[in-house]
Protein backbone atom coordinates (compact mmCIF):
# COMPACT_ATOMS: atom_id res chain seq x y z
CA UNK A 1 0.00 0.00 0.00
CA UNK A 2 3.24 2.17 1.04
CA UNK A 3 4.44 1.62 -2.67
CA UNK A 4 1.03 1.86 -4.28
CA UNK A 5 0.22 5.35 -2.28
CA UNK A 6 3.63 6.82 -3.54
CA UNK A 7 2.52 6.13 -7.34
CA UNK A 8 -0.11 8.81 -7.32
CA UNK A 9 2.15 11.65 -5.20
CA UNK A 10 4.90 11.16 -7.70
CA UNK A 11 2.45 10.72 -10.93
CA UNK A 12 0.45 14.42 -9.66
CA UNK A 13 3.89 16.45 -9.79
CA UNK A 14 4.86 14.56 -12.67
CA UNK A 15 1.72 16.13 -14.53
CA UNK A 16 1.81 19.95 -12.80
CA UNK A 17 5.47 20.06 -14.09
CA UNK A 18 4.16 19.08 -17.54
CA UNK A 19 1.75 21.82 -17.30
CA UNK A 20 3.69 24.04 -16.65
CA UNK A 21 6.12 23.31 -19.18
CA UNK A 22 3.02 23.36 -21.75
CA UNK A 23 1.79 26.57 -21.15
CA UNK A 24 5.66 28.25 -21.29
CA UNK A 25 6.05 26.50 -24.50
CA UNK A 26 2.57 28.07 -25.41
CA UNK A 27 3.35 31.56 -24.13
CA UNK A 28 7.04 32.18 -25.75
CA UNK A 29 5.50 32.48 -29.04
CA UNK A 30 2.81 34.57 -28.06
CA UNK A 31 5.07 36.70 -26.70
CA UNK A 32 7.28 36.97 -29.64
CA UNK A 33 3.99 37.97 -31.78
CA UNK A 34 3.03 40.35 -29.23
CA UNK A 35 6.66 42.15 -29.72
CA UNK A 36 6.43 41.98 -33.21
CA UNK A 37 3.04 44.42 -33.22
CA UNK A 38 4.08 46.30 -30.85
CA UNK A 39 6.95 47.05 -33.22
CA UNK A 40 5.12 47.50 -36.25
CA UNK A 41 2.66 49.55 -34.30
CA UNK A 42 5.23 52.48 -33.91
CA UNK A 43 4.57 55.01 -36.43
CA UNK A 44 6.77 55.48 -39.42
CA UNK A 45 8.27 59.03 -39.57
CA UNK A 46 6.76 60.86 -42.28
CA UNK A 47 8.79 62.79 -45.04
CA UNK A 48 7.67 66.29 -45.33
CA UNK A 49 9.09 69.63 -46.74
CA UNK A 50 9.76 72.20 -44.47
CA UNK A 51 11.06 76.04 -44.44
CA UNK A 52 11.95 78.42 -41.73
CA UNK A 53 9.67 81.46 -40.47
CA UNK A 54 11.83 84.21 -41.25
CA UNK A 55 11.71 87.59 -39.77
CA UNK A 56 11.60 90.16 -42.49
CA UNK A 57 11.06 93.70 -42.51
CA UNK A 58 7.55 94.63 -43.96
CA UNK A 59 5.67 96.94 -44.34
CA UNK A 60 1.78 97.27 -42.97
CA UNK A 61 -0.31 97.16 -45.54
CA UNK A 62 -4.24 97.90 -45.99
CA UNK A 63 -6.25 96.02 -48.72
CA UNK A 64 -8.98 97.84 -50.22
CA UNK A 65 -11.13 96.78 -53.39
CA UNK A 66 -10.80 99.29 -56.67
CA UNK A 67 -11.51 99.45 -59.78
CA UNK A 68 -9.43 100.36 -62.49
CA UNK A 69 -10.47 103.45 -64.69
CA UNK A 70 -8.94 105.14 -67.79
CA UNK A 71 -8.35 109.19 -67.69
CA UNK A 72 -9.88 109.92 -70.80
CA UNK A 73 -12.96 107.51 -72.25
CA UNK A 74 -14.24 108.92 -75.23
CA UNK A 75 -17.23 107.49 -77.20
CA UNK A 76 -16.78 108.23 -81.18
CA UNK A 77 -20.38 109.21 -82.84
CA UNK A 78 -21.28 110.50 -86.20
CA UNK A 79 -21.47 114.51 -86.19
CA UNK A 80 -23.37 114.40 -89.69
CA UNK A 81 -25.22 111.69 -91.27
CA UNK A 82 -24.25 109.65 -94.58
CA UNK A 83 -23.30 106.45 -95.66
CA UNK A 84 -20.12 105.30 -94.07
CA UNK A 85 -17.81 104.09 -96.10
CA UNK A 86 -14.67 102.70 -94.51
CA UNK A 87 -13.96 102.02 -90.90
CA UNK A 88 -9.60 102.57 -90.93
CA UNK A 89 -8.71 100.90 -87.66
CA UNK A 90 -8.02 97.81 -86.22
CA UNK A 91 -10.38 96.77 -83.60
CA UNK A 92 -8.40 96.83 -80.46
CA UNK A 93 -5.64 98.39 -81.40
CA UNK A 94 -3.46 101.25 -80.28
CA UNK A 95 -4.36 104.83 -81.90
CA UNK A 96 -2.90 108.02 -81.86
CA UNK A 97 -4.69 111.54 -81.42
CA UNK A 98 -5.88 112.58 -85.22
CA UNK A 99 -5.90 108.95 -86.32
CA UNK A 100 -8.50 108.56 -89.08
CA UNK A 101 -11.26 105.87 -87.73
CA UNK A 102 -14.08 106.65 -90.31
CA UNK A 103 -14.72 107.81 -93.50
CA UNK A 104 -18.35 109.00 -94.72
CA UNK A 105 -19.54 109.72 -97.75
CA UNK A 106 -18.68 113.13 -98.76
CA UNK A 107 -20.77 113.89 -102.18
CA UNK A 108 -23.77 116.07 -100.28
CA UNK A 109 -21.16 117.99 -98.40
CA UNK A 110 -19.00 118.59 -100.85
CA UNK A 111 -22.07 120.28 -102.68
CA UNK A 112 -23.13 121.81 -99.90
CA UNK A 113 -19.83 123.55 -100.15
CA UNK A 114 -19.56 124.68 -103.12
CA UNK A 115 -23.34 126.32 -103.06
CA UNK A 116 -22.34 128.59 -100.17
CA UNK A 117 -19.03 128.96 -101.51
CA UNK A 118 -21.21 130.45 -104.68
CA UNK A 119 -23.75 132.27 -102.59
CA UNK A 120 -20.53 133.99 -101.32
CA UNK A 121 -19.83 135.12 -104.45
CA UNK A 122 -22.57 136.71 -105.35
CA UNK A 123 -22.80 138.69 -102.09
CA UNK A 124 -19.50 139.87 -102.77
CA UNK A 125 -20.40 140.89 -106.49
CA UNK A 126 -23.33 142.62 -105.27
CA UNK A 127 -21.36 144.28 -102.09
CA UNK A 128 -19.37 145.93 -105.00
CA UNK A 129 -21.76 147.26 -106.52
CA UNK A 130 -23.42 149.02 -103.48
CA UNK A 131 -20.36 150.21 -102.86
CA UNK A 132 -19.87 152.34 -105.93
CA UNK A 133 -23.73 153.17 -105.83
CA UNK A 134 -22.80 154.61 -102.48
CA UNK A 135 -19.81 156.81 -103.73
CA UNK A 136 -22.01 158.69 -106.27
CA UNK A 137 -24.68 158.77 -104.36
CA UNK A 138 -22.70 161.00 -101.82
CA UNK A 139 -20.76 163.18 -104.70
CA UNK A 140 -24.15 164.29 -106.34
CA UNK A 141 -25.27 164.83 -103.00
CA UNK A 142 -21.93 166.95 -102.41
CA UNK A 143 -22.52 169.40 -105.85
CA UNK A 144 -26.16 169.49 -104.85
CA UNK A 145 -27.06 167.23 -107.59
CA UNK A 146 -28.71 164.77 -105.60
CA UNK A 147 -30.78 164.10 -102.25
CA UNK A 148 -30.14 162.98 -99.08
CA UNK A 149 -32.76 160.00 -99.44
CA UNK A 150 -30.82 159.03 -101.92
CA UNK A 151 -27.69 158.91 -100.53
CA UNK A 152 -29.79 157.30 -97.28
CA UNK A 153 -30.92 154.39 -99.67
CA UNK A 154 -27.47 153.90 -101.05
CA UNK A 155 -25.56 153.52 -98.07
CA UNK A 156 -28.56 151.36 -96.56
CA UNK A 157 -28.29 148.93 -99.70
CA UNK A 158 -23.98 148.84 -99.14
CA UNK A 159 -24.96 147.84 -95.31
CA UNK A 160 -27.49 144.61 -96.34
CA UNK A 161 -24.64 143.63 -98.99
CA UNK A 162 -21.51 143.55 -96.15
CA UNK A 163 -24.32 141.68 -93.56
CA UNK A 164 -24.78 139.19 -96.31
CA UNK A 165 -21.36 138.35 -97.07
CA UNK A 166 -21.13 137.75 -93.23
CA UNK A 167 -23.38 135.46 -93.24
CA UNK A 168 -22.85 133.56 -96.90
CA UNK A 169 -19.76 133.24 -95.29
CA UNK A 170 -21.07 131.81 -91.90
CA UNK A 171 -22.80 129.66 -94.05
CA UNK A 172 -19.79 128.63 -96.02
CA UNK A 173 -18.01 127.54 -92.75
CA UNK A 174 -20.59 125.75 -91.56
CA UNK A 175 -20.86 123.64 -94.80
CA UNK A 176 -16.52 123.08 -94.37
CA UNK A 177 -17.71 121.96 -91.30
CA UNK A 178 -19.90 119.47 -91.52
CA UNK A 179 -17.62 118.54 -95.01
CA UNK A 180 -14.84 118.01 -91.93
CA UNK A 181 -17.55 115.65 -90.33
CA UNK A 182 -16.98 113.45 -92.63
CA UNK A 183 -13.70 112.29 -92.11
CA UNK A 184 -13.88 110.92 -88.44
CA UNK A 185 -10.09 110.88 -86.47
CA UNK A 186 -9.46 109.96 -83.05
CA UNK A 187 -9.20 113.16 -80.53
CA UNK A 188 -7.32 111.14 -77.95
CA UNK A 189 -4.55 108.64 -77.69
CA UNK A 190 -5.13 104.94 -76.59
CA UNK A 191 -6.48 101.92 -77.43
CA UNK A 192 -9.78 101.63 -79.54
CA UNK A 193 -12.93 98.94 -78.99
CA UNK A 194 -14.70 96.93 -81.38
CA UNK A 195 -16.86 99.05 -84.27
CA UNK A 196 -20.17 99.03 -83.91
CA UNK A 197 -21.42 99.80 -87.51
CA UNK A 198 -19.65 98.19 -90.24
CA UNK A 199 -19.44 99.99 -93.62
CA UNK A 200 -22.14 100.50 -95.96
CA UNK A 201 -24.68 101.73 -92.93
CA UNK A 202 -26.16 105.09 -93.21
CA UNK A 203 -24.71 106.99 -89.68
CA UNK A 204 -26.04 110.20 -87.92
CA UNK A 205 -26.02 111.72 -84.54
CA UNK A 206 -29.01 109.30 -83.71
CA UNK A 207 -26.75 106.26 -84.62
CA UNK A 208 -25.40 105.83 -80.96
CA UNK A 209 -22.00 105.03 -80.52
CA UNK A 210 -19.39 104.20 -83.40
CA UNK A 211 -16.83 102.84 -81.14
CA UNK A 212 -14.82 103.81 -77.83
CA UNK A 213 -11.31 104.97 -77.45
CA UNK A 214 -9.52 104.65 -73.93
CA UNK A 215 -6.65 106.10 -72.74
CA UNK A 216 -3.84 104.12 -71.47
CA UNK A 217 -1.18 105.49 -69.47
CA UNK A 218 -1.24 106.55 -66.69
CA UNK A 219 -4.83 105.12 -65.50
CA UNK A 220 -7.07 106.15 -62.30
CA UNK A 221 -8.02 103.13 -59.55
CA UNK A 222 -11.03 104.48 -57.50
CA UNK A 223 -11.43 102.36 -54.53
CA UNK A 224 -13.99 103.34 -51.37
CA UNK A 225 -12.28 103.78 -47.95
CA UNK A 226 -13.89 103.57 -44.71
CA UNK A 227 -14.25 106.55 -42.08
CA UNK A 228 -11.63 105.12 -39.86
CA UNK A 229 -9.51 104.14 -42.28
CA UNK A 230 -9.80 107.39 -43.85
CA UNK A 231 -8.42 109.42 -41.04
CA UNK A 232 -5.19 107.61 -41.61
CA UNK A 233 -5.21 108.63 -45.00
CA UNK A 234 -6.12 112.05 -44.13
CA UNK A 235 -2.64 112.56 -42.14
CA UNK A 236 0.08 112.16 -45.18
CA UNK A 237 -1.73 111.22 -48.36
CA UNK A 238 1.40 111.95 -50.35
CA UNK A 239 3.80 109.63 -48.93
CA UNK A 240 0.92 106.49 -49.30
CA UNK A 241 2.47 104.10 -51.24
CA UNK A 242 -0.29 102.25 -53.99
CA UNK A 243 0.18 98.51 -55.19
CA UNK A 244 -1.96 96.74 -56.96
CA UNK A 245 -2.70 92.82 -56.52
CA UNK A 246 -4.53 90.91 -59.23
CA UNK A 247 -6.97 88.30 -59.33
CA UNK A 248 -5.00 85.34 -59.46
CA UNK A 249 -2.66 86.86 -56.88
CA UNK A 250 0.41 88.83 -58.46
CA UNK A 251 1.59 92.24 -57.56
CA UNK A 252 1.74 95.01 -60.31
CA UNK A 253 5.44 96.26 -60.64
CA UNK A 254 3.85 99.72 -60.52
CA UNK A 255 3.85 101.93 -57.72
CA UNK A 256 0.98 104.61 -57.54
CA UNK A 257 -0.25 107.74 -55.56
CA UNK A 258 -2.97 109.31 -54.35
CA UNK A 259 -4.24 112.34 -56.44
CA UNK A 260 -8.07 113.20 -54.36
CA UNK A 261 -9.88 111.95 -52.06
CA UNK A 262 -13.88 112.74 -52.69
CA UNK A 263 -14.95 115.87 -50.75
CA UNK A 264 -18.10 114.07 -49.33
CA UNK A 265 -18.89 110.46 -47.56
CA UNK A 266 -21.12 108.31 -49.54
CA UNK A 267 -24.18 107.83 -46.65
CA UNK A 268 -25.33 104.76 -48.17
CA UNK A 269 -22.05 103.13 -47.34
CA UNK A 270 -20.28 105.65 -44.84
CA UNK A 271 -17.52 105.53 -46.86
CA UNK A 272 -15.45 108.21 -49.22
CA UNK A 273 -13.77 107.85 -52.65
CA UNK A 274 -10.53 107.60 -53.22
CA UNK A 275 -8.11 107.68 -55.99
CA UNK A 276 -4.65 107.16 -57.11
CA UNK A 277 -2.73 107.70 -60.04
CA UNK A 278 -1.03 104.39 -61.74
CA UNK A 279 1.70 103.95 -64.22
CA UNK A 280 0.72 101.85 -67.02
CA UNK A 281 3.43 101.97 -69.66
CA UNK A 282 2.77 97.96 -70.88
CA UNK A 283 -0.81 98.31 -71.00
CA UNK A 284 -1.25 96.00 -68.71
CA UNK A 285 -3.95 97.72 -66.67
CA UNK A 286 -7.48 97.69 -68.40
CA UNK A 287 -10.14 100.17 -68.12
CA UNK A 288 -13.23 98.46 -65.67
CA UNK A 289 -10.65 95.99 -64.30
CA UNK A 290 -11.34 94.95 -60.88
CA UNK A 291 -8.04 94.92 -58.20
CA UNK A 292 -6.63 95.16 -55.09
CA UNK A 293 -5.96 98.01 -53.82
CA UNK A 294 -2.39 97.71 -51.01
CA UNK A 295 -1.83 101.26 -49.78
CA UNK A 296 1.48 101.07 -47.77
CA UNK A 297 1.13 103.76 -45.35
CA UNK A 298 3.75 103.11 -42.57
CA UNK A 299 7.52 102.97 -42.28
CA UNK A 300 8.61 98.84 -42.44
CA UNK A 301 8.88 96.60 -39.60
CA UNK A 302 10.16 93.57 -38.66
CA UNK A 303 7.94 90.65 -38.66
CA UNK A 304 7.55 86.73 -39.18
CA UNK A 305 6.96 85.85 -42.61
CA UNK A 306 5.63 82.13 -43.56
CA UNK A 307 4.67 80.59 -46.86
CA UNK A 308 0.96 80.62 -47.94
CA UNK A 309 0.79 77.27 -48.21
CA UNK A 310 1.73 76.16 -44.76
CA UNK A 311 -1.48 77.85 -43.47
CA UNK A 312 -4.35 75.40 -42.65
CA UNK A 313 -7.71 76.40 -41.59
CA UNK A 314 -10.08 74.92 -39.42
CA UNK A 315 -13.41 75.96 -36.84
CA UNK A 316 -11.22 77.38 -34.50
CA UNK A 317 -9.01 79.45 -36.95
CA UNK A 318 -5.64 79.28 -38.63
CA UNK A 319 -2.83 77.04 -37.81
CA UNK A 320 0.79 75.81 -39.03
CA UNK A 321 2.44 72.51 -38.60
CA UNK A 322 5.76 72.94 -36.51
CA UNK A 323 8.63 70.11 -36.37
CA UNK A 324 9.62 70.02 -33.09
CA UNK A 325 11.83 67.17 -31.74
CA UNK A 326 10.89 64.81 -34.87
CA UNK A 327 7.31 65.67 -34.31
CA UNK A 328 4.96 67.56 -36.31
CA UNK A 329 3.10 70.20 -33.74
CA UNK A 330 0.33 72.27 -33.96
CA UNK A 331 0.69 76.13 -33.70
CA UNK A 332 -2.25 78.64 -33.85
CA UNK A 333 -1.84 81.90 -35.66
CA UNK A 334 -2.61 85.55 -36.45
CA UNK A 335 -1.79 85.90 -40.64
CA UNK A 336 -2.19 89.40 -41.45
CA UNK A 337 -1.29 90.88 -44.86
CA UNK A 338 0.29 88.72 -47.90
CA UNK A 339 3.44 89.71 -49.67
CA UNK A 340 3.24 87.63 -52.97
CA UNK A 341 3.45 83.84 -52.12
CA UNK A 342 4.08 84.51 -48.28
CA UNK A 343 1.66 85.72 -45.46
CA UNK A 344 3.13 88.42 -42.73
CA UNK A 345 2.25 86.57 -39.02
CA UNK A 346 0.73 88.83 -36.68
CA UNK A 347 0.98 86.30 -34.10
CA UNK A 348 1.68 82.33 -33.00
CA UNK A 349 5.13 82.48 -33.92
CA UNK A 350 8.49 84.24 -33.35
CA UNK A 351 10.56 82.99 -35.81
CA UNK A 352 12.86 80.60 -36.84
CA UNK A 353 10.48 77.92 -35.86
CA UNK A 354 10.17 74.72 -38.98
CA UNK A 355 7.30 75.04 -41.32
CA UNK A 356 5.49 72.35 -42.99
CA UNK A 357 4.54 73.38 -46.29
CA UNK A 358 4.62 70.17 -48.15
CA UNK A 359 3.20 66.69 -47.28
CA UNK A 360 -0.05 68.73 -44.75
CA UNK A 361 -2.10 66.05 -46.11
CA UNK A 362 -1.05 63.32 -44.19
CA UNK A 363 -0.29 64.81 -41.37
CA UNK A 364 -1.72 64.32 -37.63
CA UNK A 365 -0.80 66.24 -34.52
CA UNK A 366 2.49 64.65 -32.90
CA UNK A 367 3.47 62.25 -35.68
CA UNK A 368 7.04 61.72 -36.25
CA UNK A 369 8.20 63.36 -39.20
CA UNK A 370 11.05 63.39 -41.03
CA UNK A 371 11.88 66.95 -42.21
CA UNK A 372 13.42 67.69 -45.71
CA UNK A 373 14.50 71.56 -46.26
CA UNK A 374 12.64 73.03 -49.67
CA UNK A 375 14.49 74.12 -52.48
CA UNK A 376 15.01 78.32 -52.35
CA UNK A 377 12.55 78.36 -55.35
CA UNK A 378 9.80 76.74 -53.96
CA UNK A 379 10.22 78.73 -50.74
CA UNK A 380 9.32 82.15 -52.71
CA UNK A 381 6.15 79.88 -54.84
Amino acid sequence: MQVGESIPLLSSGTNSASSRLRVAACAIPVLLWLCVLSAGAQEKASPVGTVFAERQQVAKTRDFVGRVEAINRVEIQARVKGYLEEALFKEGAAVKKGDHLYHIEKGEYQAAVEQAQGALERSKAAKALTAIQLQRAEELLAKSAGTAVARDQALAADQQAQGAIMSDQGNLDNANINLGYTDIVSPISGKISKTNVTAGNVVGPDSGNLTLIVSQDPMYVTFPVSQREFLTLRVKPEEIKVKIRFADGTTYNQIGTINFIDVSVDRATDTVLVRATMPNPDGVLIDGQLVTVVLEAEQPQEQVVVPQAALIADQEGIYVFVVEDGKAIVKRVKPGGEIGANVVINDGLKGGEQIIVEGLQSIRPGQPVQAAPMPASLKSG
